[in-house]
């Protein structure tokens, strides 16, 4: 629920002709208001335009194009670049520099260069792709990161690190990275082993395209065992599974892997009865930490036994292991889940420079220093030593920097309101062609375009300049530009823009209805939907509460309220429909605003099921919730909760931990199961 696509945020259309005056700037040659004011109550031409592409209707798209350049029309860029990129595969370089020309400094511009270079790279057009690589600005694509590589190699260069790592970071499969991997391979630039490791390690992370292109270069035989493996992992196991040789250790570790995705003892069984021997010391710590890891993810208590068998075998180890960041991520959180603090720091201390510098693990880290330094004046400098890192953290606009410092016993005061915004500054922004056209494609309905034309406008922009575009998005209730371009200012902190309370008096009437406290509310509706009233997720979710139909259907029979699938999107229903659910899901897990909001975003059932077991401290239950949106979405509507008391000024504005609670466990035998649905509303 808290990834939410489809049509949002729309400007009303009779505001849009300042936006096509200013628009003038981004244009080939001058625009008058006579000839573009027709265009601002017909954006059919562009949605139509946009279908086609859709459709891939190129003698349309070509029409429409024509249309489009001949009126001048605000948003031709976009036509042009749907209809461009529709051929774009056997068109040649200089009518790609044209369609630059006509259109300098803009998203189309970036956004086609990008579709080029990866055309290029796959026409091994080097001498090209090296001259528009080198004006390419966003550079956010790591396909093209790998074909530009390809490109150095081809040079003559030697790009092996670079190139290695980028292929082993690389998610899911794609031709680039592939060819990369490929061409360096022949060159023996890349040994087989780096081959076997880009398998594990698309194995673990769950990307078949990615095992079976790795597989591929392995050769046949190698594609058909893990095809095997992947159908039947046990049954490989069990009868395909041999010794001798470094393929055979391989596949078995890949076999082992997939066993534990499903059952992690049987795994742990099958290594520790013949396979942690057989197996070179260097897998067989791989397996057992990959058995750890699915452990963890399913909050079993065994998986720090796991990891630990994991680690004194890499102790045996001279090279440097190459876990990959979540496993050892899970290595920490179920050592903290057992309290087992130092097997938590030597997880930590194997994390890479960036994960160790994440707030995250610099926050557990200082947690357990404080846990496992000696009693006395033999263990104060590693307790001071926690402190100051906790004292660097701190801060009221994060998770980990409100816990920090709650720690230490601090009281967190707001930052102070930046100084306002100029007339100078207002109009600069209310002038930028792209941030203009990004508001017009929102207005029409392609949200998804003109959010990411809008992010590209705003890169570089200064603290205030970045305050003055989220104010126009603000003052155009384009909630979610509001809020997230605010947050990329560094120094000036303007809550009012980051925090916005819109619908204010509705939303604190219902809450104060349902007894449900609505900084609370609040902070879930600006994790949910920015506060965006059509916000749609792909699931299926609606409106500024995200709520499924079939959870508005239970809720309102729940509450005695009429219910019809066009209601989702009224503003009314769906506060009161929202509120009213996470009133019944709040009641249901005894007032715990973490477990709530876990199984708002996750399901009830969920977080019902991770809170078996053994009581634990609050902050290390959210830590172990198993999926990673799921995790982040708690902390950042605790957070978010927080700040909204201050903000609206409750008199009684509870802690960030007041919010978390001290502890998570087991519902207590008297406490009866409350009124939440069996569904997930996700």
């Amino acid at each position: 629920m808290a990834v939410y696509e489809g049509v949002l945020g729309r400007v009303a259309l009779a505001g849009l002709g300042a936006l096509v005056l200013s628009l003038g700037a981004g244009l080939p040659s001058p625009l008058h208001a006579q000839t573009l004011m027709p265009q601002v109550s017909q954006p059919e031409l562009i949605t139509e335009a946009h279908e086609a592409q859709r459709k891939k209707d190129r003698k349309r798209l070509a029409a429409l194009n024509q249309v489009a350049q001949a009126q001048r029309h605000p948003l031709a860029p976009w036509v042009d670049y749907w209809e461009l990129g529709l051929r774009l595969y056997e068109v040649s370089q200089p009518e790609v520099n044209a369609f630059y020309a006509r259109w300098p400094g803009t998203y189309v511009e970036d956004r086609l260069r990008n579709d080029w270079l990866l055309e290029l790279g796959r026409r091994r057009d080097w001498a090209n792709f090296t001259v528009d690589h080198a004006r390419y600005q966003m550079r956010d694509d790591r396909e093209v990161v790998c074909y530009a590589l390809m490109a150095e190699q081809a040079s003559g260069r030697n790009v092996r690190e670079a190139a290695r790592s980028a292929w082993l970071g690389q998610r899911d499969g794609d031709e680039g990275c592939n060819a990369l991997a490929k061409t360096l391979l022949e060159a023996k630039q890349l040994s087989t082993e780096d081959v076997w490791l880009k398998l594990r390690l698309s194995v673990e992370a769950l990307k078949p395209r990615a095992a079976k292109q790795a597989a591929a270069l392995l050769g046949k035989p190698i594609e058909l065992h893990l095809a095997d493996i992947q159908d039947k992992p046990l049954r490989y196991m069990t009868r395909k599974a041999k010794t001798g040789g470094r393929t055979h250790s391989e596949l078995a570790t890949v076999a082992l892997m997939r066993v534990a995705a499903t059952e992690p003892s049987d795994a742990a069984e099958l290594l520790a009865t013949r396979w942690e021997k057989e197996l070179p010391t260097e897998l067989a710590a791989w397996a057992w930490a990959q058995v750890g890891r699915q452990a963890a993810f399913k909050l079993q208590p065994e998986a720090s036994d796991y990891y630990e068998r994991a680690f004194k075998l890499a102790g045996k180890l001279k090279s440097p292991l190459e876990w990959s960041d979540e496993t050892l991520a899970w290595a920490a959180r179920s050592a903290l889940r057992s309290g087992r603090w130092h097997q938590s720091l030597r997880a930590m201390d194997l994390m890479n420079a960036n994960e160790q510098r994440d707030a995250t693990w610099q926050y557990w880290r200082a947690r357990a220093q404080l846990a496992t330094a000696a009693e006395g004046a033999p263990g104060e400098p590693l307790r001071q030593e926690a402190r100051n890192t906790l004292q660097s953290l701190a801060s009221p606009l994060s998770f980990y920097g409100r816990l920090a410092a709650e720690d230490l016993g601090q009281s967190l005061s707001l930052p102070a309101a930046p100084s306002p915004l100029g007339n100078a500054e207002r109009k600069q922004a209310q002038a930028h062609p792209g941030l203009n056209s990004a508001l017009m494609m929102i207005a029409i309905g392609l949200r998804n375009e003109g959010v990411r034309e809008w992010n590209y406008a705003l890169r570089g922009m200064s603290d205030r300049e970045l305050r003055a575009a989220a104010q126009e998005a603000c003052e155009r209730e384009i909630w979610d530009r509001c809020i997230n371009s605010s947050e990329r200012s560094k120094q000036e902190i303007d809550l009012a823009q980051r925090f916005p309370t819109p619908h204010r008096q509705a939303l604190l009437s219902q809450a104060r209805e349902t007894g449900i406290d609505p900084a609370y509310v609040y902070g879930l509706i600006r994790q949910e939907s920015r506060f965006v009233m059509d916000a749609r997720s792909h699931v299926g979710a609606s409106g500024l509460m995200q709520v499924m139909p079939a959870t508005a259907r239970w809720t309102a029979k729940k509450i005695g309220a009429e219910f019809k699938p066009e209601f989702m999107t009224d503003r009314d229903f769906n506060i009161r429909i929202g509120t009213s659910y996470l009133k019944l899901v709040l009641d249901d897990f005894e007032g715990s605003m973490a477990m709530a909001a876990a199984a708002y975003n996750a399901g009830p059932g969920r977080p019902r099921r991770w809170r078996e077991g053994a009581s634990l401290d609050a902050a290390i239950w959210v830590e172990n919730v198993p999926f990673n949106e799921t995790r982040d979405y708690v902390k950042k509507v605790l957070t978010n909760a927080t700040l909204y008391g201050q903000l609206l000024g409750q008199e009684s504005s509870k802690s960030l931990r007041q919010r978390l609670g001290r502890s998570i466990g087991p519902r207590e035998a008297n406490v009866p199961t409350g009124n939440a649905p069996p569904g997930d509303n996700s």
